[in-house]
């Protein structure tokens, strides 16, 4: 028991978990995030500005008794609500690609928290998803993989560093600890919000099937029937109706999503999570094709990603190169053999 203590702080003080895993939560979130106000661009005011129904004042009232906070709300002025937006979609793009990730991240966690907060009403599932994850990525390190940050990074050791005038021993001596107390810091900070990510995932994974356990529609199989014949997840009527005509096939979907859902906390040490995650991602896909919840979907299969391997995304990676720039280019070769002691700053000024 002491050996596997020992072992379990290591990991968690010195080796950083999943980093291309934390890269494509920052990339999948940041782009459905940014897809999302672009898709609703044309109806922003009606949504989210001082042309809702729910207007800014009225929010500001139930922030007084729910304790939440938007931006958005501290103004009533239209010129003012363009600028957030504006600033939303930038600050949404600038996160998917890293730029400047350690800051840019708390400003993207402001924008989504503001906005969801805003149409608190008009918000599902994924909205809240969204929202958690990105507060959790805040602490993360998913900066240091597939961005601009790494890039720059990259760049800058490739160049060589600058030549520091010489310190005094304790002087030396002082920055080398204040150097390892925050990397140390940075590590601890990444490994707890990855872990935090995964348990958040199974508890939703096995709460949601519990759930589905106790309702009749789901024991016999009737569930998605009943879901297919809903106008509001009709995102095509003729689509769920050819749907619906498969009886048996929605039963074993039925009792399938259901077994997925309360087994995944279950699978995720052993072989069998690959295609336990392939599974749910077909489900999600068929949600959000037969059911018109796209941004669900999406949340869901960002989430999923997190359970994937750093070693499944470097040989994407090698893919990429291979098919896209050729073999022979490429510069992230170098920072798949760099070593995975500790997790360095974001950046040497925003780290």
């Amino acid at each position: 028991m002491p050996v596997r203590i020992g072992t379990l702080l290591t990991l968690l003080l010195e080796r950083p978990i999943s980093l291309y895993a934390a890269a494509v939560l920052r990339i999948g979130y940041g782009f459905l995030y940014l897809a999302f106000l672009l898709r609703e661009f044309p109806h922003r005011n009606e949504i989210w500005g001082p042309g809702s129904p729910w207007t800014p004042a009225l929010a500001r009232q139930l922030f007084d008794q729910t304790g939440w906070a938007s931006i958005l709300t501290l103004s009533d002025s239209r010129a003012y609500f363009e600028v957030c937006y504006t600033a939303a979609l930038v600050i949404s793009a600038l996160f998917m690609l890293g730029w400047r990730t350690r800051a840019v991240s708390v400003l993207f966690a402001v924008v989504v928290t503001s906005f969801h907060a805003r149409a608190i009403y008009m918000t599902d599932g994924g909205d809240t998803l969204i929202l958690l994850m990105v507060l959790y990525l805040v602490v993360t390190a998913c900066g240091r993989r597939w961005s601009l940050d790494a890039r720059r990074t990259r760049l800058r050791a490739s160049a060589g560093k600058t030549v520091r005038p010489p310190l005094d021993r304790a002087s030396g001596e002082l920055r080398r600890h204040l150097r390892d107390a925050r990397l140390t810091v940075i590590t601890v900070l990444h490994n707890c919000g990855m872990l935090v990510i995964a348990a958040q995932v199974c508890f939703l994974y096995g709460s949601a099937g519990l759930y589905k356990v106790q309702g009749a529609a789901w024991g016999n199989g009737t569930a998605l029937h009943y879901a297919l014949n809903l106008d509001v997840f009709q995102p095509w009527p003729g689509l769920s109706a050819v749907a619906d005509e498969h009886d048996v096939l929605l039963a074993i979907a039925c009792y399938l999503t259901v077994l997925l859902q309360v087994a995944f906390p279950f699978v995720l040490f052993g072989r069998l999570k690959y295609p336990v995650l392939a599974m749910l991602l077909g489900m999600h896909v068929g949600i959000a094709v037969f059911l018109g919840l796209p941004l669900f979907s999406g949340a869901m299969i960002v989430a999923d990603a997190a359970f994937l391997p750093d070693r499944f995304y470097r040989s994407l990676g090698r893919l990429w190169r291979r098919t896209v720039r050729g073999s022979g280019s490429g510069g992230t070769a170098d920072e798949c053999r760099a070593p995975r002691a500790l997790v360095p700053a974001q950046s040497e000024r925003a780290g």
